[in-house]
């Protein structure tokens, strides 16, 4: 018996969601009485995770899976929970494992909760808490099933270290050509650059840069403080961004420790996608822009003066604190 938890990878290294799922396994492990198995495709050195609970890791190397595949993930996962007598799998909220857990929630006649942020609030009845209505309100959700997958919400839980080796061994599942009838031909990645999913601050900005030629100082205030870039809707139907920057209810959702919003006026399709995150800045000249209800700190001021002073002190606060 055991949790199992899928670590999911890009290019051969862990990210940062593999390592709050496995905290958060070792948690739920320990609530059960129970060990904790990764599951491992294609992914970074296997000792890493032993960092953060996990007993043992399911290492699957193929050279078909170098790209996502949510139906063949989805079966290895599967064989994975029945070979270890998993009754709790837990996985992250990228957009992945969004494809890929309601896929394995049916292999294993599971119930699936996502948006989860707390550990259960009991084993039995296996009680979960998950954010509802676009992060307005909280679900107290009993599962039922002998089976359950858990999807943790981004940064709800954080990195919880926990001393101990993770005992690595070869799995090899059994893989249909029904598995691959879905084929990814093509992979753009923006490398140099953090990922808005990883990214603990993201720096965004909106109509009011009023045109591409002045994202320079968005760029430059995120590479001060180490930020992934965004934008609103608007900003990438007009081309000023790319549409993998834009962040709302219907692009990325956004749960980083820090937003920051400049020149956005705070549409509820935006709101709606970065409530989860933890602290919200607003920088906007309007004084009644709907963000200003939602943020947690706000500036009334134009963004021209206000942002280049804010790089400044910044600079200034790391040059003093190196």
């Amino acid at each position: 018996m055991s949790v199992l938890v899928y670590t999911e990878s890009d290019s051969g290294k862990f990210k940062k969601s593999a390592f709050e799922a496995a905290s958060y396994a070792k948690e739920v492990a320990a609530m059960l009485g129970v060990a904790v198995t990764a599951v491992s495709i294609n992914g970074g050195d296997s000792s890493e995770l032993g960092t953060y609970g996990v007993d043992k890791v399911l290492e699957v190397k193929n050279d078909d899976l170098t790209n996502f595949n949510a139906k063949a993930y989805a079966d290895i996962l599967k064989q994975a929970a029945q070979k270890e007598g998993a009754k709790v799998v837990v996985v992250s909220s990228t957009a992945d494992s969004k494809f890929l857990a309601p896929l394995l929630a049916v292999h294993l006649d599971a119930g699936y909760a996502s948006n989860v942020v707390a550990l259960p609030e009991s084993a039995s009845p296996f009680v979960v808490k998950r954010t509802a209505f676009t992060n307005k309100a909280f679900s107290m959700t009993e599962m039922s099933t002998d089976v359950k997958v858990i999807g943790l919400s981004n940064n709800a839980f954080g990195l919880k270290e926990n001393s101990g080796d993770a005992a690595a061994e070869v799995f090899e599942p059994v893989l249909s050509q029904d598995d691959f009838s879905t084929q990814i031909t093509a992979v753009d990645r923006a490398s140099d650059k953090v990922s808005i999913a990883d990214a603990e601050i993201v720096v965004s900005g909106g109509r009011g840069l009023k045109g591409p030629e002045h994202w320079g100082m968005i760029e430059e205030l995120a590479d001060v403080l180490g930020a992934a870039t965004a934008c609103s809707k608007p900003v990438s139907d007009m081309g000023w961004r790319p549409h993998g920057e834009h962040v709302g209810q219907t692009g990325k959702p956004v749960a980083s420790n820090l937003y920051i919003a400049i020149g956005v006026s705070g549409a509820i399709q935006h709101l709606a996608g970065i409530n989860a995150s933890k602290v919200k800045v607003v920088i906007n000249n309007d004084p009644e822009a709907p963000f200003f209800k939602a943020a947690d700190y706000g500036i009334v001021g134009d963004a021209f003066d206000v942002v280049p002073k804010l790089i400044e002190k910044l600079k200034e606060f790391k040059s003093n604190n190196a």
